[in-house]
Parts: structure tokens; sequence; C-alpha cells
């Protein structure tokens, strides 16, 4: 019921019933009362007829019962008479019904009708007496008085009553037809009011089902309109919201498509927040830091974010500038870019670009280091160099063993930068793909056991034992398609640490093994091993470990990156395992 007095077509009905019930009560009410002052005049102007009909009877006429006889076809059923002499005695009386008597006492003593007998006027009253019809029942008569002479009775008079029940029957009868009329006009005005609401509201209802629709996504829903009213137009107008609407929000997908595209390829990460300091949107960089943030430290006092940017946002916040900084948050370096977002005048947000630079301020610390260690290697054989070649030439030394010592020093110094120098060569042209690679099919077997024998003298001087081991199927040739030199460059430089980073009485073994489609090569030592937070940085160029834990024979911290770009451009893997205390393992793994 709600939802119909809640719609149009409920509204338009009832306010239209109600102005048509409006309008039938006061015309109803108005006739109502007219009829019923009309009845009742034309009750009296009947009775006022048939009192002077009856006069003028009674004037001509000395015949009673001739009178009586014309009088009594005159009067109609419900119309009574009684005839006055001037002594007030009743000359005539016609009165068909009970309660004669009374009615006539009651209209012959009235005061007001008694002054018929003085006037030449017609009196009218209404007086209330007992029904002609009924015992113990009052009903209300009209009654008139006529004035009446005539040679044999002078001022008599003539009086006409009839029971006002007539009039009200007709008058009920008529009212019955008013009210009948009246309920077939709200009939016809409710179909009426149907039809045109229906009219009205049918488009409005697909509109709303097509309002509903474009709430969906639906796009494509068109409202169909034959009208050329107000209607039509509106419907014309709302198929071209939605066509518009469609359009806006193609645009809208598009360009929120291609920023979340730029979001996700970007390498730094991105954050949206309120001035609340809840995170709105972010990529995936940024979601992977929060996670990480958030494993790290559970209590982030109700924040997302670390407090060392909260607190950055809150001063960029408050002072409405952007902001460029570097920020060390948890052990990290990022570069933090914040910028504001304004609604209208008012700053809602900022948006916080981050750029992990930790990478960065390691690689220009080993940078740095290696330009250090560089620097300092190549300065101590140049004046090494430099000085030898000035007691030479300014022939400090006098015999001809000293000058033979101080050409062999020069000598193995400029082998010294030499090698330093080839190295830094080779490291460049592998990262940059200009050093070639010549693959052969060699026998792998006798070319790790001659690389090993190569060192054998050396293991000797440093009291180091070296051993190679095997687990090939004997009689079984076993080929590989390898730059041989290339990688006897890895293997001589892996037995070169080894044995550098063994103490006496320790142990150096090369240990060749097949598993799958791959060849595993080995080299193990028994030396101090390699811290673990080093392990990672091994193989990066620039990176050198500490020097405490070679026997005095640093390297240049080259070598192991070589390594490692000669093994994949092999295809290979070249990997490390350390315990300190207990020794390092490199291991090559070769696909054949």
């Amino acid at each position: 019921m709600n939802r119909i007095w809640n719609s149009v077509v409920g509204k338009l009905w009832g306010t239209i019933l109600l102005l048509v019930l409006f309008v039938l009560f006061i015309i109803t009410v108005l006739m109502l009362e007219f009829l019923e002052d009309f009845h009742t005049e034309q009750a009296e102007e009947t009775l006022r007829q048939e009192a002077a009909t009856i006069g003028k009877i009674v004037e001509q006429h000395d015949n009673v019962e001739e009178s009586i006889s014309i009088i009594s076809d005159i009067l109609g059923t419900e119309t009574n008479a009684l005839i006055v002499d001037d002594a007030q005695s009743v000359f005539l009386s016609i009165h068909d019904g009970l309660n004669k008597e009374v009615i006539k006492d009651k209209i012959l003593d009235d005061d007001q009708l008694s002054q018929i007998y003085t006037t030449d006027k017609t009196i009218i009253r209404k007086m209330l007496m007992p029904s002609m019809s009924e015992d113990n029942l009052m009903e209300n008569y009209l009654i008139l008085a006529f004035p009446l002479e005539s040679e044999i009775q002078t001022h008599g008079a003539v009086f006409i009553y009839q029971s006002l029940e007539v009039v009200s029957k007709t008058s009920n009868n008529t009212t019955r037809i008013v009210f009948l009329s009246g309920f077939i006009a709200l009939l016809l005005t409710t179909l009426f009011t149907f039809f045109l609401s229906s009219r009205i509201t049918s488009p409005l209802r697909s509109m709303r089902e097509a309002a509903l629709e474009l709430a969906k996504g639906n796009f494509e829903t068109k409202v169909p309109y034959t009208q050329r009213d107000e209607i039509g137009e509106l419907g014309s107008a709302f198929n071209r919201m939605g066509k518009q609407l469609k359009h806006h929000v193609e645009v809208i997908n598009q360009e929120k498509e291609q920023l979340a595209s730029i979001l996700t390829s970007m390498t730094d990460a991105v954050i949206t927040i309120n001035k609340d300091f809840h995170v709105q949107v972010s990529n995936p960089q940024a979601e992977q830091l929060l996670t990480k943030w958030q494993a790290e430290n559970n209590q982030l006092d109700d924040s997302e974010l670390p407090n060392e940017l909260r607190h950055l946002l809150e001063h960029v916040l408050d002072i409405e500038e952007e902001l460029d900084e570097e920020l060390e948050i948890r052990g990290e370096y990022f570069s933090v870019s914040i910028s504001l977002l304004y609604s209208n005048e008012y700053v809602r947000g900022a948006v916080v670009v981050l750029r992990n630079m930790t990478e960065q301020h390691r690689l220009d610390k080993m940078r740095s280091d290696f330009i250090a260690n560089v620097s300092h290697e190549l300065r101590t054989p140049i004046s090494m160099l430099q000085g030898y070649s000035e007691a030479i030439i300014d022939e400090i030394v006098t015999t001809e063993e000293d000058k033979n010592e101080m050409i062999r020093v020069i000598y193995d110094e400029s082998k010294r930068m030499g090698r330093l120098v080839t190295e830094l060569l080779d490291l460049a042209r592998l990262e940059s793909g200009y050093l070639s690679i010549y693959k052969e099919n060699v026998e792998i077997v006798p070319t790790i056991e001659r690389i090993t024998q190569k060192f054998d003298q050396a293991a000797k001087e440093s009291n180091v034992r070296l051993n190679f081991e095997q687990h090939i199927p004997s009689g079984q040739p076993l080929e590989i398609e390898i730059d041989e030199d290339r990688m006897e460059q890895v293997l001589t430089n892996l037995i070169d640490n080894a044995l550098r980073h063994t103490p006496e009485a320790g142990s150096v073994t090369v240990h060749l093994s097949t598993l799958e489609n791959q060849i595993i090569i080995k080299v193990s030592d028994t030396g101090v091993g390699i811290p673990e937070e080093d392990l990672p940085y091994i193989f990066e160029r620039f990176y050198k470990a500490d020097k405490a834990r070679t026997r005095g024979k640093a390297g240049t911290g080259l070598g192991l990156a070589i390594a490692k770009n000669i093994v994949e451009r092999h295809d290979g893997y070249l990997s490390a395992e350390s315990t300190v205390g207990v020794g390092t393992t490199f291991i090559v793994r070769l696909p054949f």
C-alpha cells in the first residue's frame, strides 16, 4: 500500500480524487439545500393554490355537499383541509387518517394561525403534530391559513395542512439521485485518473528501469519513446545522457588503465595517502614495501607507514610544500619525493614516490673502496717502478747483483699492473658483451686434472694439500662444448683463491661429477670461510672481502665477478657455500 501511495500514480490519483471529492461535496451540499428549499416552496405554492381554489368554490357554491365533493377532488392525497366560519366553528373538514380531532384542535388553538381571522394575508406555519398514519408518532406539518369571505360567512378561513414527510420523501429521492450521480462521477474520475496516470507513468517506469540498468553499468540501455511531448523529450535526453555516460566511463577507464599500467610498470614505489595518513592507492612495489615494513614490526602505532616516513609527511602537510629528500628507513636508504593533492583549495593528501637507493649506496661505497684499492694497488708498483728506475738511472747501485734485483722488482710490479688492467678490461668486455667466447668440444676430465696439477707447486709452498677427485664412469670420455681458455681462467681463479684462503696444513679439493644433464665442478677448501653477510655480494664487481682472511695476498676484487660472467656466457651457473671456520665451496654447473 505504501508503495502505491509513494508512486506517481498514487499521488496523481489521490490528488485528483481529493479535488473531485471536495468539489462534489460542495456541489452536493449546495444542491441538497437548494432542493430542500425548492420542494418546500413548491409545497407552499401548491397549498396556496389549493386554498385559493377552495375559497372560490366555497364562495360560489351554497350547496355544502357539492362543495365537499369538488374540494375532495381538488385536494391531493396527502393534503387535508378545514374550513372555519367567522365564529371559528368548523364549517367543513376533510381529513384522511388518524388523529383528526387532535390535529383540528391544535390548528384552531394556535395563536399565530388565529390571526387569520383579523387579516387578509395568508399565514404559513410549520407545526409538530400527531401523525395521520401511526399512533404515538409526531410529524412536522406545513399549515397554510387562507382568509375566506362570502355572503354567508364573513371572515372565515381555510386551513390546508400537509405532512412534511411527503417533502422529505421527495428530498430523499433527490438526495439518492445526487449521491448516485456523485458516485458515478467519482468512479469515472478514478478510471480517468488511472488511465491518465498510466499514460504518464509508463514511460517514467521505463526510464526508471533504464536508470537502474545504467547504474549496473549497462550503458547500451535505451528508452523507447514515441511521444512528442515533454515526456518524449525527457526520453530523448535520457538516451543522450546514457550515451555520454558510456563515453565518459570509457575515457575514465582508459585513463585508469593507463595510470594503473604506469604505476605497475614503475620501479619506484608510489603511495597515495589522505590527511589521516591512511593509504588510498599504491602500486605493487609500494605494497611490497608496506608488507615488508609491517612484517618487520607489527606495531606501527596504528599506522600503515613507518614512523620515519610519517613524521616527514606530517611536516610536508603542515607547511603545505612539496619535498624531495633522502631518508633512511629501517636500515635502507630511500629517495623520497612528496607532492601534495588538492581538493579545490584544500590539501586532501599527498603522493609519495619512494626509490630504494640502498643498492646505489652500496655500489657507491664499493666503487669508492675499489677506487681506493686500485689506487693503492697502482700507487705501490708505480712508486716502486719510479724509485728503482731513478736508482738505476742515478747509478746509485754499484753491484751488478743489486742492479739485477731492482730490474726484477720492476718487472714483477709491471706484471702486477698489467694483470690488474687486464682484469678490468676483461670484466668490462664481459659485461658489455664484447668479449668473444670460442667454444669447442673438450674432454673435461683431463682438462680439469691439468688445471689442478698446475697448482701443485704453489700448494707445496703453502703447505696445503691439493686433491683432484672425479665421479665419472671409467672408460667413458666426457666431452663438453666450452671455451677452454676462459674456463681455465675461471678454475684458476677459484683454485688460487682457495689456496690463498686456506691456512697451512689445510686442504683444497677439486671435485668433478655429473648430475642429469649437468657437469658439476666443486672447488672446496678448509679455510677461514666467508661471513654470511658477505656471501651474497662476493660475485659483484668492486667487492673485496676483508684482507685479514688472506695470508697477505689480497686480490683486486674482480676475479669472482669475471668468473661468474664467463660461466654465465656458457649458460652455466656459479654459486658458493661457506661456513666461517669450516671452509668454502664454489660450485660450477655447466650443461652438456
